[in-house]
């Protein structure tokens, strides 16, 4: 057994500082193509579903990089694959600025998913080597904060640089912060110093860790759930700027600076999924009911909150409408991330969480395209959004039905080993 000595707070607190940086400007990237998506609309002469299939482009990408990003995040240090994979997405970031052509466009953020494949993979991998379980919910919701953090600041900041520079300044100039921060986290990031005892025979990365996640039922019910989590959510920060300037005429300003509020309300969310799950594990329930139950509810509340917006209930209860939706889906979000390191040991975390961000990642995908064709079919948005209801809904079913109790580790001591020690790479137990 490998064990980690004493770590230092200010450690710690930096290497949870540099995640949710990450997270937060790989969210702003990502957010730049749908606060200016009107304007490259009428640049490049794109539909709403030429449009939505840009929008797409990046989660497919992102889909079909994640179990290589989650077996690579196992078995290397965070601060090279996290900083390479910064460097890649920043220059696809600033070549989509550059670009002429609507091929270009794609081609560009197919390489933006593909850069920012590893981050939540190696960052949940890094945050369980730097903190013990007890801690783990809080600081991985944090860092899934990050998720609707950057989004709620992509608005204004990216609407700034837009008014003076165009979409593609805005473009090259968050790319070249996203590179900054790249160097930064490769000069400055370390992972934690462990003493190690005799070296054991290193597993097979496909049969021992990939090939047996893959023959575990639970692996596919936090896949399939994960889909429309990220379904949802994905909605929304693709479509929210557009949906508001198609059915209340907001000017893309007006438009953008409103859409921030909801993702203000995500970010909550995404806190206090993590909070929660760490609070009730620590009352004594169950590691999987913790996470489970709050994921389960709140997702029941994000599709309910979501049906309603297709109903003309004017502006201003709409916005309550989505707030509701995106706080409940971040708390969703964190206790499904959260669930992962319940249901699979440490040397696999990442491997697991990639299998289940596949699943989110066809959710990330289906979301924008889906919307884009039923806009362009239907003339509003309304549609879209009873679908993602439905999808919410099968959602909670998905996780409230399909896993077990057998599928956490253990069910009522959630912390039965030394807090700071990591599993032999040899033992096969990861999912019950």
């Amino acid at each position: 057994m490998t064990v980690i000595p004493a770590i230092p707070g200010w450690r710690r607190r930096l290497s949870v500082s540099l995640l949710v940086m990450a997270g937060c400007i790989s969210y702003i990237d990502r957010a730049a193509l749908s606060i200016g998506n009107t304007a490259i609309m009428s640049s490049m002469h794109m539909s709403y579903t030429g449009m939505g299939w840009l929008l797409s482009v990046f989660a497919w990408a992102y889909l079909v990089s994640q179990i290589p990003a989650g077996l690579l995040a196992d078995r290397l240090g965070g601060r090279m694959l996290l900083g390479a994979g910064l460097c890649l997405w920043s220059c696809a970031q600033i070549g989509f600025g550059l670009m002429q052509g609507v091929a270009g466009l794609f081609v560009c953020r197919i390489l933006l998913g593909m850069g920012e494949s590893p981050l939540f993979l190696a960052g949940t991998r890094v945050l369980v080597r730097w903190f013990p379980p007890a801690e783990r919910g809080t600081v991985i919701g944090l860092f899934n904060g990050s998720a609707a953090l950057g989004p709620a600041l992509a608005p204004p900041l990216l609407l700034t640089i837009m008014a003076f520079q165009g979409w593609r300044g805005m473009s090259v100039s968050i790319g070249i912060l996203s590179l900054l921060l790249g160097l930064l986290w490769v000069l400055y990031y370390r992972d934690p110093t462990r003493t190690a005892s005799a070296p054991s025979p290193p597993p097979s990365i496909l049969r021992d860790d990939l090939g047996y996640l893959l023959r575990q039922r639970s692996s596919w019910i936090v896949t399939a759930g994960f889909a429309g989590i990220i379904y949802l959510t994905w909605l929304y920060a693709t479509w929210l700027p557009a949906w508001l300037q198609s059915a209340y005429h907001l000017t893309a300003t007006q438009a953008g600076l409103l859409s921030a509020l909801p993702q203000i309300c995500g970010f909550a969310g995404n806190l206090t999924g993590g909070v929660l799950s760490d609070r009730l594990m620590a009352r004594g329930m169950g590691r999987l009911d913790a996470c489970r139950r709050p994921l389960v509810i709140s997702m029941v509340v994000a599709a309910v909150m979501t049906g309603l917006t297709a109903l003309d209930t004017g502006l201003s209860i709409s916005m309550v409408f989505m707030a509701a939706a995106l706080f409940a889906g971040g708390v969703a979000m964190s206790a499904g991330w959260t669930l992962g390191t319940v249901i699979a040991a440490e040397h696999r975390v990442a491997t697991l969480e990639a299998i289940q961000n596949t699943g989110g990642s066809l959710g990330g995908a289906l979301a924008p395209v889906m919307t884009g064709i039923m806009v362009d079919h239907f003339g509003s948005f309304a549609p879209s959004m009873l679908v993602a209801c439905g999808v919410g809904l099968t959602c909670a079913a998905i996780y409230q039905f399909g896993l077990r109790e057998t599928d956490a580790s253990d069910r009522h001591a959630p912390f039965s080993v030394s807090p700071f020690s990591l599993p032999d790479p040899a033992n096969q137990g990861t999912i019950k």
